[in-house]
């Protein structure tokens, strides 16, 4: 199990990621703007109340980051989450390859489409 799940969708707007987590995972409250820009939600998931923060246009103007601060999401790790939420939203995700190390380099990415293919990628946000 992960400590938190962070993925960055493509061309999806706050309001279409907040829709999804209503549908995917349940009840989503809006808890406010942090320092940064980032936008603060709770989830209500399987019993477990989830923070879920968005930064919007983080990479560019088509990426916005999506990080589960929780080790208690339903997916066991980040490409999980990604291979649903890329086939839910018919748009591409993008995610760290594994669990991240020191020894990793931070620009190795996994593309995953909505039709369930990924790519390894490099990718410098």
């Amino acid at each position: 199990m992960y400590p938190d799940i962070e993925v960055y969708v493509k061309n999806k707007s706050e309001e279409e990621l907040v829709n999804w987590f209503e549908q995917a995972l349940g009840t989503t409250e809006y808890q406010g703007k942090l320092q940064g820009g980032l936008q603060h939600y709770q989830v209500q998931c399987q019993g477990k109340s989830l923070p879920v923060m968005i930064m919007p246009a983080v990479v560019g103007k088509a990426w916005n980051s999506v990080w589960f601060d929780t080790p208690d999401t339903p997916w066991e790790d980040d490409i999980t989450c990604a291979k649903q939420m890329a086939q839910e939203l018919n748009t591409e995700i993008r995610c760290i390859r594994s669990g991240w190390d020191e020894d990793q380099d931070p620009d190795e990415w996994l593309k995953v489409l909505p039709d369930g293919n990924t790519e390894e990628i490099l990718w410098k946000k």
